[in-house]
């Protein structure tokens, strides 16, 4: 009966390991789907701008007219700096419209500036203070 038996576990045991085997290689395959696949990904040099120089044409120091000098001084300044103080003197005395903030309401020195308009568009502002810069 030793014999049998022998006969009986060698039968079963190649049977669990071909289960085994068929088991394994289609974990491996889920695996192998499941896993994440990485690329690579090609970094770009970034280069460092140099600092923006300003326009020598800005930077000029410009007269401004009788009439621009009540508001924003008589000396002598680059634009962007009469532009700035003509700003500073807007707001200051709440001359900017509250509702639609492009338009400016001028003051008796504004008006004369602005050449007699009391409400003038932001844009058109800029265009009538240039006749005033020589």
């Amino acid at each position: 009966m030793a014999k049998a038996s022998a006969k009986k576990a060698a039968k079963k045991a190649p049977a669990k390991k071909a289960v085994a085997k068929k088991a394994a290689p289609a974990k491996k395959a889920v695996a192998k789907k499941a896993a994440p696949v990485k690329k690579a990904v090609a970094k770009k040099a970034v280069k460092k701008k140099s600092a923006r120089k300003p326009s020598a044409a800005l930077m000029k120091p410009m007269t401004p007219s009788p009439v621009l000098a009540e508001v924003v001084g008589a000396k002598a300044q680059p634009r962007g700096q009469i532009t700035k103080n003509l700003w500073a003197y807007i707001k200051k005395h709440g001359l900017q419209d509250k509702t639609n903030k492009r338009q400016i309401n001028a003051d008796d020195k504004l008006k004369k500036l602005f050449g007699g308009k009391g409400v003038v568009n932001m844009f058109e502002m800029t265009k009538l203070v240039s006749k005033h810069i020589s």
